[in-house]
């Protein structure tokens, strides 16, 4: 069924998110204590509230996105090209500008959103921050009231479960095992905290999440037994 998706209607992508504040400290009292109630069977006694702190970016109610990288496919005859590009900055200008591409050039019931592990967290976190936010939903993300088989997304990490529920692969796992080449990343997610607050280095972010953009793509043509793109055809705009 894969085959039958055309990859020009597909809009990959992947978001970079971090806590709402840069320490525990930074919160008001009621949030501290909504930050205890929320996390304590994460930590249970292991950790305090402000030790745990630092995980916080996990949550839409207590993170916020920096950055959301989009790659898509264009073909000119037999000449194919995969394009990515960053929305970055302050949350809600991100978020208004990912909408805007979304109804500008996804908006059709053909284009399809997808990314890794995304039904679980990249596709309902932007929601929830879009809400929070106050800007209203676009029909992409909009799921109340859709059957199944009418929310636009895929999951690379569904298609790779086959039904098993109870498997997780990380994006990482999945490029190794299906043979694709895995780009040299400085930094991985548990680290995106640190290099946002502490180093201020975005753009060393934003190269992050473009990289797992292209190997989302990547292996979803591998679960369609497509080649595999090559470095000249992954153009950053």
């Amino acid at each position: 069924m894969l085959d039958r998706v055309n990859l020009e209607h597909i809009l990959f992508l992947d978001i970079e998110t971090v806590p709402e504040k840069s320490s525990f400290t930074e919160l008001d009292d009621d949030k501290k204590e909504l930050w205890a109630q929320k996390s304590k069977y994460q930590r249970k006694d292991e950790f305090t509230a402000e030790e745990f702190y630092e995980r916080a970016g996990i949550w839409a109610e207590f993170g916020k996105i920096i950055c959301i990288s989009v790659g898509y496919f264009k073909f000119q005859g037999d000449i194919r090209s995969f394009r990515t590009t960053t929305f970055h900055g302050e949350e809600t200008k991100l978020l208004k500008e990912f909408k805007n591409l979304l109804i500008t050039h996804f908006s059709s019931t053909k284009h399809l959103l997808c990314g890794h592990n995304a039904k679980e967290f990249d596709f309902p976190y932007i929601a929830r921050r879009m809400i929070i936010q106050g800007i209203e939903l676009p029909y992409k993300l909009n799921l109340f009231g859709k059957k199944p088989w009418e929310i636009p997304h895929l999951d690379t990490m569904e298609l790779w479960k086959f039904g098993d529920y109870k498997h997780f692969t990380s994006l990482k796992l999945l490029a190794n095992i299906l043979g694709i080449p895995s780009p040299k990343q400085d930094i991985d997610g548990s680290m995106v905290r640190q290099v946002y607050y502490e180093e201020n280095d975005l753009d060393r972010i934003i190269t992050y999440c473009e990289l797992d953009v292209v190997t989302t793509a990547q292996v979803f043509l591998r679960l369609r037994n497509d080649e595999l793109l090559i470095d000249s055809e992954v153009k950053s705009v």
